[in-house]
């Protein structure tokens, strides 16, 4: 098979935008972003991906010359997406660990207006013993990208509008407040001086940012009928539901560089993101969580198959639409559609998303995604939110079941292999405050209904309560 190469018609374009990360979910996502706004306008932009360690994609990008293919499944409606779309906007990738020079050419780039980033959840840190020797690279992603702005700040001779707009990816609160603080930290450890540490408050622009896509990444399973499809040799291929949104708290000078919102993308220019992460995290995320011990101890094993099962999808439905959408809100924003879109997101028939590899450290994540809700809920409505807590009820039993193999931090589970016999489990799992930060049989009410329910769940069959609820 043809191996996947450039041609006459796909053209050089500028660069744009430096990407720190090669990895699949920036490669289906922001970049496929900025290949559509190369086709449908005259956006014009090429992109130069930095590897941000030692080890990783940059070889077999250049190898293909930039070029992957993206193949993007859904449901929208009741209309199927199946896509597969060549992405052409990746000019080069680089390397800085084996090619230091050509990554630092890049800050001479008068062209350069973006950088963008995914470097995972760690990546955004700043260490004080990170003092590199003159010409060598620093040790973490914003000691990197100090040591680029000041390069881009030499050679410019400090001009005001060589500035860029920067804006990180990755899954932390005030990701762009985050980074800004670590180079300003390297400014000061490293005495780069007033006048550089001026340029970057003043000159360059960050964002705050929430993502979300579903990224499986390299479909191997798939990988021979896709290359058939395509009918080209693809090592890069890269498979994401269709569904995307894109929510960015940023200065004017960020949406002028990133227009996407104007041209048929969901993203949002916000002026708070933080109802948009609290809309995310509750239902998209609280969905999920509340419902892999329901479903599991009902016999389903993935998300797709939990809601469209028509005893444990009308469960999933009602928690959302009942006990979590009603108490969010979001001017301007209905809820309920985002809500909708889940829903239709969950039953993607293209990806297989497992119930057990969802249940990861599910007592922490019951603690973020939706113990907020449930305290919310009962200081709001004045009741209890009883789906929640049946779903917390089949939580404690999942974990003391012996049908499933737990991953879970070593206390956790050593916690309920020791209790899994007590007669009063439930009572030291709610009092339990390592888990929950509080003791939750302190919540009037709330210790008997999950001993009620866990009680039922224990003696009966699972499906039949959820039924009931």
């Amino acid at each position: 098979m043809e191996r996947l190469s450039r041609n006459s018609n796909q053209p050089v374009l500028p660069i744009k935008v430096v990407q720190f990360g090669e990895g699949n979910f920036l490669r289906a996502f922001v970049d496929w972003m900025i290949n559509g706004l190369n086709e449908k306008t005259d956006y014009n932009a090429g992109v130069a991906i930095v590897q941000p360690l030692a080890n990783g994609l940059t070889d077999m990008l250049t190898h293909q010359d930039g070029l992957y293919h993206h193949i993007m499944q859904g449901l929208e409606g009741d209309q199927q997406i199946d896509e597969a779309i060549l992405n052409t906007s990746v000019q080069k990738a680089i390397n800085p660990f084996a090619d230091t020079k050509a990554y630092f050419d890049l800050a001479e780039l008068d062209t350069l207006e973006l950088v963008f980033s995914n470097t995972t959840e760690a990546g955004i840190a700043f260490d004080n013993s990170d003092k590199p020797a003159e010409g060598a690279l620093a040790n973490t992603f914003p000691g990197k990208l100090t040591q680029f702005l000041k390069r881009r700040f030499d050679h410019f001779k400090g001009a005001e509008d060589s500035g860029l707009s920067i804006v990180p990816c990755e899954l932390i609160a005030d990701n762009g407040v985050h980074l800004k603080k670590a180079i300003l930290d390297y400014v000061e450890l490293w005495q780069l001086g007033e006048d550089f540490k001026n340029w970057i408050e003043n000159h360059n622009y960050f964002a705050n940012t929430l993502v979300d896509r579903i990224v499986p990444g390299y479909p191997r399973e798939e990988i021979d009928t896709i290359l058939n499809r395509i009918g080209v040799e693809d090592k890069l291929v890269v498979k994401s539901e269709s569904f995307h949104l894109f929510v960015i708290q940023a200065p004017e000078q960020v949406q002028k560089a990133f227009p996407a919102d104007k041209h048929g993308f969901n993203v949002k220019y916000v002026e708070d993101i933080n109802p948009f992460r609290t809309q995310k995290v509750r239902i998209l995320n609280g969905a999920h969580t509340s419902m892999v011990p329901v479903g599991l101890l009902s016999g389903v094993e993935t998300v797709s198959e939990a809601v469209d099962d028509e005893i444990v999808g009308q469960f999933v439905r009602k928690t959302i639409f009942e006990e979590i959408v009603p108490l969010i809100s979001i001017p301007g924003e209905d809820p309920k559609e985002f809500a909708d879109q889940v829903i239709m997101r969950f039953r993607n028939p293209f990806i297989r998303h497992e119930l057990m590899s969802i249940s990861l450290n599910s007592i922490s994540k019951y603690k973020v995604r939706v113990l907020p809700t449930v305290l919310d809920f009962i200081d709001q409505k004045g009741a209890l939110p009883k789906r929640l807590l049946f779903s917390l009820a089949c939580l404690i039993k999942f974990y003391v079941s012996d049908d499933f193999s737990k991953k879970d931090d070593p206390a956790v589970l050593a916690f309920f292999e020791e209790e899994k016999e007590s007669a009063d489990l439930v009572t030291k799992t709610l009092s339990n405050e390592s888990f929950w930060g509080q003791d939750l049989t302190k919540i009037s009410g709330l210790e008997a209904e999950v001993t009620e329910f866990f009680n039922e769940i224990s003696a009966g069959n699972v499906k039949e309560i959820v039924h009931e609820l």
